[in-house]
């Protein structure tokens, strides 16, 4: 049975001890909610892709309660530290050479030469890892490939009886994950838009390259066919039919058989931390409505909008 915890030092201390026991605990931060295991453990980390059915060449990211602590796994340089002074804590992930000591598991990082790390921004999540005095290896906690969860109820919907528990610290603040930037090559490259938009990073840093989509990715959120409902994805429409669910972005199309509004306002923002939750709700309603797709209206790809583009590209691709 998956116990439910509240986010207060009770629950935080009971969710270290789990965690620390080898255990797997989802927990909240300002992206999505995380599914939680003491990344120095391989059988904890090992169970988090067994309860995600994830598959084992994706890296998972580790998450620390400050910047020094991240740093003893992973080698930064000066770009590194600039960033992690501008964004951490924050939505924001690093992907760098792991450090030949680091006593993160190996699967952590799908046996790669790096590490991806962050500081989230989420009292209750650095409350935590300070708790435990571990970095944590959290993505999303979902089942893979699924929509990512944004509430605890969404942790229960699908991971229900597959996990220890879950510290409930109410609905996620950014609704998508966090970027990703590679920074293990000569130029840093954007390897997953997310919570810090590409242009801020680029104030910093100037152009940034987008990572390809790659088999054996080096970072968190690169397959191809990922944050996928069960529903087929039709992206981009200008028309809706009446056996369809509508993801709507600014004003909705006419004849929906159930109509899904990210942003009636056409607030990127807005749509970024609804995204998830539309789809859960659209995918549910097909199943009892026998729909057969799920339309999305356009989203412009300018600040949060190009990660929401990213996780709907990569919800519609073919599946595997």
């Amino acid at each position: 049975m998956t116990e439910r915890l509240a986010a207060d030092p009770a629950g935080i201390s009971r969710a270290g001890a789990l965690l620390l026991g080898g255990g797997l605990v989802a927990f909240g931060t300002e992206t999505v909610y995380g599914l939680g295991a003491d990344a120095t453990n391989p059988g904890a980390v090992a169970a988090v892709f067994a309860a995600k059915g994830r598959p084992r060449f994706n890296p998972l990211i580790c998450h620390y309660p400050d910047a020094p602590s991240a740093f003893r796994d992973v080698a930064p340089n000066e770009t590194a530290r600039r960033l992690a002074r501008r964004f951490w804590p924050g939505p924001l992930t690093l992907i760098l050479p792991r450090r030949p000591g680091s006593a993160v598991a190996l699967l952590t990082g799908a046996g790669l030469d790096s590490l991806a790390v962050r500081v989230p921004a989420h009292a209750a999540a650095l409350a935590l890892l300070r708790a435990v005095g571990r970095p944590l290896a959290a993505p999303s906690a979902n089942p893979s490939g699924r929509v990512s969860p944004t509430t605890a109820d969404h942790v229960f919907a699908g991971l229900a009886g597959r996990i220890d528990a879950v510290l409930d610290s109410g609905p996620c603040e950014v609704g998508v994950e966090s970027t990703v930037l590679d920074l293990t090559g000569p130029r840093p490259v954007l390897a997953r838009p997310g919570g810090v938009p590409r242009e801020r990073l680029e104030e910093l840093l100037g152009p940034l390259s987008l990572a390809e989509t790659a088999a054996a990715p080096r970072s968190p959120g690169l397959l191809a066919s990922h944050y996928a409902p069960a529903l087929r994805l039709r992206l981009a429409a200008d028309s809706v039919a009446a056996d369809e669910g509508l993801l709507a972005f600014g004003p909705p199309l006419r004849g929906a058989a159930v109509t899904f509004q990210l942003s009636a306002a056409g607030d990127v923002m807005e749509a970024a931390a609804n995204l998830f939750a539309g789809l859960r709700v659209l995918d549910e309603a097909g199943a009892r409505l026998a729909l057969r797709g799920i339309a999305a209206m356009a989203v412009p790809a300018d600040g949060l909008g190009l990660a929401i583009n990213d996780r709907l590209t990569r919800a519609a691709a073919p599946r595997t």
